[in-house]
């Protein structure tokens, strides 16, 4: 069984920045030390996009600062709050395509693990995602290299209708194109996305789909149409993938919640 550690919707701000009183910065480096505490044999760390607030330089710049003495390997994707020029300033290394879009894949046992950038900075509407041709042909060629392997793929927008329509209306524009390919290919066993702020699960082409919530700020529980700025401060959290060779398995972790003394971490 091999284990990865997910963050999504971190939304880094420059020094002394909050967000309804939450230093994101505060929150995340304490989810990190928590996740890294807990689960020091994780294989892998995912920040699922949303690394920053503004997109500033001084939010990449802190970014790094706390990423500096991680010692696991760490995927970075891009959300809506991102931009790629910033974000490749700060960290020149991370691979792109030829086209600059931040994808990449990881094989990990008999898992793939395809990272997907849903950034459109293009967008009327400033934060819904689309994955343009290019993004859809080079996906098509990692899942058709992964063989027998199962393939996990991480979005930043989902790839489902969640329930909350404002944040549907800036959701995947193309969410129909990405759920066919998926679908088609058969070896996806697993979609692990952003953006929503809340725990959410549901499924795409009948592949299972997990959105995670931030370990930040989340969106309160409120269905239907309601304004997208919406935020409460309801507890932290980070996900924990475990990759068995029955399938995935699906934590997610409050790490904010008081430490039960009793408890006691495997």
């Amino acid at each position: 069984m091999q284990k990865i550690l997910v963050f999504t919707d971190i939304h880094l701000l420059p020094e002394g920045g909050t967000i309804i009183g939450l230093d994101p910065f505060e929150r995340f480096t304490r989810g990190l030390a928590h996740a890294l505490e807990k689960h020091p044999d994780a294989a892998r760390i995912v920040l699922c996009g949303d690394l920053s607030h503004n997109a500033a330089p001084a939010e990449y710049a802190r970014l790094n600062q706390a990423l500096e003495t991680c010692p696991l390997p760490v995927s970075l994707m891009l959300g809506n709050h991102d931009r790629r020029a910033p974000f490749l300033a700060a960290f020149p290394d991370v691979a792109q395509m030829e086209t600059g879009h931040i994808q990449h894949q990881f094989d990990i046992g008999a898992h793939r693990l395809i990272f997907l950038d849903t950034l459109d900075e293009e967008a009327e509407d400033t934060h819904s995602g689309f994955l343009c041709p290019a993004r859809l042909t080079w996906l098509d060629q990692a899942l058709d290299e992964a063989g027998e392997r199962r393939v996990i793929v991480f979005t930043h927008h989902p790839p489902i209708e969640t329930g909350f329509k404002g944040m549907d209306l800036i959701g995947l524009k193309n969410r129909s194109d990405l759920i066919a390919r998926l679908a088609a290919q058969g070896n996806v066993v697993q979609i692990v996305s952003g953006h929503i702020h809340r725990t959410v699960l549901g499924s795409a082409g009948g592949i299972p789909v997990a959105i995670l919530k931030s370990p930040c700020h989340q969106m309160p529980m409120a269905l239907g149409y309601q304004d997208t700025s919406l935020s409460i401060d309801e507890p932290g959290a980070y996900g924990i993938l475990l990759l068995t060779d029955e399938g995935v398995i699906v934590h997610t972790e409050d790490f904010t919640l008081p430490p039960n003394p009793s408890a006691a971490y495997t």
